[in-house]
């Protein structure tokens, strides 16, 4: 069943301008609910302006509540045992009786309307104020979750395998032209640990380009210096794997064997500069945290 005592919000274009202009003009209103016991407060204010406990309805229209908030506030007025004295008379809310040997007064009417139009419009703006409260209370109360879509990491990790293979073979096929090979590890104890040292381009020059971005692009904690250097040193660690790539292709593709001694000499430096610069980098991230 339809329940009809629900008051239903505003559809139309000219209520809401008219809600719009009463809350302008009148400083009671709020976009926040008023706390209850301020409501309280102001109705009992209220209460011993008028002479007696004032209706639901105005209560509503006064201070622009919902129905089971200004019946909240008229049944604390009543509980606390409102009462205000009335020429010399104690005064106890609206339908008290006089005490003995007390003459009982008259109880000034309330202000009538001045015209019917007047009334109804009056009665028709307080039903959008309080209908427009109601739905303030619902969404401040209500929690909606949200769904953020975040962008997916899978399409990355085929990108990372496609560019491994490619600068795995390039940097390795690098090392073996500059003079990188087969390295035993421990001669004369371990004369079967053998180890090819051209995988030290890839793992060091890419792998110290991935931490410079990290510490460039992230939301990590890191100073200014710390940033701007993993800054410079990601995009010199992307420009020298560039220029590695192309310097072994167009080797391979001239027939070389051997590369020239410039080239070699400066392939030679890179595992002592890619450490140099992680350590730097790593320290200047850890002074940051520490300080």
């Amino acid at each position: 069943m339809r329940d009809r005592g629900r008051v239903r919000a505003p559809r139309s274009h000219l209520h809401l301008r008219v809600l719009l202009r009463l809350r302008k003009e009148d400083p009671v209103t709020s976009a926040y609910p008023m706390p209850s016991d301020v409501l309280a407060e102001k109705v009992a204010a209220l209460a011993a302006e008028l002479g007696e406990l004032p209706s639901k309805r105005r209560v509503m229209r006064t201070f622009r509540c919902g129905a089971v908030r200004a019946n909240g506030a008229l049944a604390e007025l009543r509980r606390t045992g409102f009462e205000r004295v009335h020429d010399g008379h104690p005064f106890q809310g609206a339908g008290a009786q006089p005490e003995h040997g007390q003459e009982q007064h008259a109880v000034p009417a309330p202000r009538a309307a001045s015209t019917a139009s007047d009334e109804v419009a009056e009665v028709g703006t307080a039903g959008a104020e309080i209908a427009v409260e109601a739905l303030v209370e619902d969404v401040a109360g209500a929690v909606h979750p949200t769904r953020v879509r975040t962008v997916p990491r899978w399409p990355l990790l085929i990108i990372a395998l496609g560019a491994f293979v490619a600068i795995w073979s390039g940097w390795v096929g690098l090392g073996k032209l500059t003079g990188f090979g087969p390295v035993v590890l421990l001669p004369g104890i371990a004369d079967e640990w053998v180890i090819n040292s051209a995988i030290t381009l890839p793992l060091g020059v890419e792998c110290y380009g991935a931490l410079a971005m990290w510490a460039w692009l992230s939301d990590a904690p890191v100073s200014a210096r710390a940033r701007r250097f993993a800054r410079w040193s990601a995009l010199g660690s992307l420009a020298l794997g560039a220029l590695g790539q192309v310097a072994y292709h167009l080797m391979t593709a001239a027939g070389m064997t051997v590369a020239p001694w410039p080239i070699t000499a400066f392939v030679s430096c890179l595992p002592v500069a890619v450490l140099g610069s992680g350590a730097a980098l790593i320290h200047m991230i850890h002074r940051q945290e520490a300080s």
